[in-house]
């Protein structure tokens, strides 16, 4: 006999036309549906295996129009394209808050109906439940005297994917249209990669996130962050390290955890996630793209890489800055999702923010900037040690797109920001130039690094304030949108 399927009580679908009343429903009803399964889990781990199945379900938006009514061409967002039925699962209400507020209202205020919420089929993996509820304490692996897919539901990979992104034809199972990017499975499973990767909560991350592949610009970060917090007018609250270790004033000491987490993260906030994050992809492909890939779930305003290159023209010098306006994909780990014959467009505002971030922290201007920085391609490789092997190839590529940059990680975050649709840039910095023979021997390395490092940085973050007073419809610009986009950003 199968085992009884006990689920919390199941709230009615009620239709709001108040975007604040509709996500304190979402919440409510993922509150009831989390609570009951680490409830249950709980009473597992004391009492065994319980004699019914347990099963909770995700929250949910609906949307149901009829009208070809014209909304506002100007947002890239905001709106659905034509009349039909569309829906989205829910995770995380309360993490998602001032995003669903301001999503549903746009929704409500482009088409005139009210939006419905209620409970999905969409069963909540028990995983997911209890990794955001500190009450729970979950034993080690083998613990359990039963399969614990027996009695819960467990993440399901087979569902767990970027169709709605990738614009493969995504339809619920009762054939409504997508209305937001990602589904509550896939925004959990990144939430949970995310704090094994980052070592830090989700909760801290900000808007505008600087990718960097060396640990000097930690160094740097953490010099700037406590900087800020020491100014009153900064606006800048607190910083965060790994560990979740958060200080609040300038010279207080910040506790490292005892290992390092793969990609360290630091955050330095402000309100309504207005402030910076800074990750440590390291050095790869593969990490620029597991971290965007988390990353993109947050739906932050805007990322930026700001690392270390290599110069491919004779004229560049170390130290100069290369600000990418084309890309040159050689990187292969995002074939599978969006193929290389894909342009990936230089985008205005980021463009703008960084040239203009430059000039600033340089106070350098018009022709003379030229000096320090050349506009250009930027190529992404996947094999660090490219020099050892028949360089014919590689360099007439290289000739042949005009680049002028070449390194692991730009092209890869730039077309995942365009999968993804988050607005992203690139500006880098020659540290050596293989090509002519300039290699870093240690003690220019030193030197570059210490001139450079602080300068570098300085930019990225100048240019995330830029972007920081831009309204969020202008940043997040139509080029990154396809023929049927989801209405939510």
């Amino acid at each position: 006999m199968s085992p009884i399927l006990q689920t919390p009580d199941v709230v009615a679908h009620e239709m709001f036309t108040d975007p604040k009343a509709a996500v304190a429903r979402l919440q409510e009803l993922y509150a009831i549906a989390s609570t009951f399964l680490c409830h249950e889990f709980s009473a597992a781990i004391t009492q065994g295996q319980p004699a019914n199945r347990m099963r909770a379900y995700y929250p949910e938006i609906r949307l149901t129009t009829t009208s070809y009514a014209k909304t506002d061409s100007r947002l890239s967002f905001g709106h659905v394209a034509e009349p039909g039925r569309y829906a989205t699962t829910v995770t995380r209400p309360d993490l998602f808050a001032h995003y669903l507020e301001q999503q549903i209202g746009l929704l409500i205020d482009s088409h005139g109906v009210p939006v419905e919420i209620g409970v999905s089929t969409t069963e909540m993996p028990v995983h997911f439940a209890v990794a955001n509820d500190a009450s729970v304490s979950v034993p080690h692996g083998g613990a359990l005297d039963f399969t614990l897919r027996d009695s819960f539901d467990v993440p399901d990979l087979a569902t767990t994917h970027d169709n709605i992104v990738n614009g493969a034809g995504f339809l619920h199972p009762d054939g409504a249209r997508p209305l937001a990017p990602f589904t509550a499975q896939r925004i959990d499973y990144s939430l949970a990669r995310l704090s094994h990767y980052t070592a830090t909560a989700a909760d801290h991350f900000q808007n505008h996130i600087l990718f960097t592949n060396y640990q000097f610009y930690v160094e740097e970060f953490e010099t700037y962050a406590r900087a800020m917090l020491a100014d009153p007018d900064s606006g800048y609250t607190s910083f965060v390290g790994t560990g979740n270790a958060e200080i609040t004033i300038a010279d207080a000491p910040m506790k490292a955890p005892a290992k390092l987490p793969q990609m360290p993260t630091f955050h330095l906030k402000r309100k309504g996630g207005g402030g910076i994050t800074l990750v440590n992809i390291g050095v790869g492909p593969s990490n620029a793209k597991t971290a965007t890939d988390h990353i993109a779930v947050l739906r932050p305003h805007a990322w930026l890489m700001v690392g270390h290159c290599a110069g491919l023209r004779n004229s560049q010098r170390l130290g100069d800055f290369v600000l990418a306006h084309a890309y040159l994909r050689e990187d292969h780990v995002l074939d599978d999702d969006l193929p290389v014959w894909v342009p990936i467009p230089a985008l205005a505002e980021i463009q703008i923010a960084l040239e203009t971030a430059v000039a600033d922290v340089t106070k350098l201007e018009g022709y003379e900037l030229k000096r320090i920085m050349r506009t250009g391609t930027v190529a992404t490789i996947d094999n660090r040690n490219w020099e050892l092997r028949d360089q014919s190839g590689p360099v007439q590529r290289l000739s042949q797109s005009r680049a002028i940059a070449l390194d692991m990680e730009s092209a890869t975050i730039a077309a995942n920001g365009f999968r993804f649709r988050v607005p992203y840039g690139t500006l880098l910095c020659v540290s050596d130039k293989p090509l002519h023979g300039e290699l870093k021997l240690p003690g220019m390395a030193s030197d570059f690094y210490k001139t450079q490092v602080a300068s570098h940085l300085r930019i990225g973050i100048h240019a995330m304030e830029i972007l920081r007073e831009m309204p969020l419809e202008r940043i997040h610009s139509r080029k990154l949108r396809s023929f049927e986009e989801t209405a939510f950003l």
